[in-house]
């Protein structure tokens, strides 16, 4: 499966991982069933799940607070990517 997949042009180019490397593996293992795999890949792959599936039912569905649940999922997200990118670069490189 991972013959497949693309490789980071960030991590390609200048050695270091982005804030997306992850996510397709973190994909991958959702599709084989490997759920804490799949976060430990990536650890924002369930609230981006999360995200998605809101984001396309407002296509079918008004929500009284629409826009305040859209905001507080994307900050979500970025905060657990942002947070989990750190996390990952201080173990890879301070161990």
């Amino acid at each position: 499966m991972e013959e497949y997949m693309l490789p980071c042009l960030n991590k390609k180019l200048f050695g270091i991982e982005c804030l997306g490397c992850g996510i397709q593996r973190a994909t991958a293992f959702l599709f084989k069933g490997e759920f804490l795999l799949a976060f430990k890949a990536y650890p924002a792959i369930y609230t981006l799940i999360l995200l998605v599936l809101f984001l396309i039912s407002t296509f079918f569905i008004e929500y009284k607070y629409g826009k305040f649940i859209k905001v507080f999922l994307i900050s979500i997200n970025i905060l657990i990517i942002i947070v989990s990118y750190f996390i990952k670069m201080y173990t890879t490189y301070h161990v």
